[in-house]
């Protein structure tokens, strides 16, 4: 299941690996400026529900700059994180290794829908605004739920749309007038911040997306809400 807008040169794979490449340099830059830090407290309740259970190993899928997985080194013994685009990972790799974590956290390019794990590997997997880009979102789901031990946890992270107003409002303006605008801008990428609000518009969000956990096997999928809807949080186990 592809769930959004992509043009017709190259896979949606090939097209998210070259984006992502291109505005790896000022990726964090962005994601704090837009913000205004509220990604990095939706990042942190991500770790505080990780905290209540033992874990000795996390898998952060799309973990980009490794944000979150920088993070879960407090909750987790062992951290691997995955991404298609190598720049992030390059970026990612120098705040590990800035953080004295390079022991506990490898970063290693890979695809989400066929992750390079066994079967029962993993106690808890993350990934923060990153399922909207996977080329099969059915798939990708499976996969990390594979990876999974049983009764191991799965936490998806993802901007939804506000359904109230006057939230909605202005959210939708914001997110398809002014983000683009500052993100062209900073980045110099006029593709990559037109991109981000038309993959929000395509993504399943709310009971549509716990329907597609279900059907990927997770168990007891729930859907939280964060600042007006801006953000979800989507929890399910093995």
């Amino acid at each position: 299941m592809t769930v959004t807008p992509y043009s017709s040169d190259g896979s949606k794979r090939e097209q998210v690996e070259q984006m992502f490449d291109a505005i790896s340099p000022k990726y964090d830059l962005l994601n704090r400026l837009f913000s205004l830090g509220i990604d990095q407290g939706w990042r942190r309740k991500v770790i505080r529900m990780v905290g209540e259970k033992p874990v000795e190993r996390l898998l952060d899928v799309a973990t980009g700059t490794a944000d979150l997985a920088i993070m879960a080194a407090t909750k987790a013994e062992r951290i691997t994180g995955i991404d298609i685009s190598e720049g992030m990972l390059k970026h990612g790799r120098t705040k590990v290794e800035q953080r004295g974590l390079s022991q506990r956290i490898t970063l290693q390019q890979a695809d989400s829908t066929a992750l390079p794990f066994a079967d029962a590997t993993f106690e808890a997997v993350t990934v923060a605004f990153g399922v909207r880009n996977f080329e099969d979102l059915s798939k990708g789901l499976r996969e990390m739920l594979r990876v999974l031990k049983p009764g191991g946890r799965l936490f998806i992270l993802e901007f939804s749309k506000p359904q109230r107003a006057p939230m909605k409002q202005l959210f939708r303006f914001y997110f398809h007038h002014v983000m683009p605008f500052i993100g062209r801008m900073v980045s110099k990428d006029a593709a990559a911040y037109t991109y981000l609000p038309k993959s929000v518009d395509a993504f399943p969000q709310g009971t549509e997306f716990l329907g597609l956990l279900t059907a990927a096997g997770g168990k007891s999928p729930q859907a939280r809400s964060l600042t007006g809807g801006i953000a979800t949080l989507y929890t399910a186990h093995k």
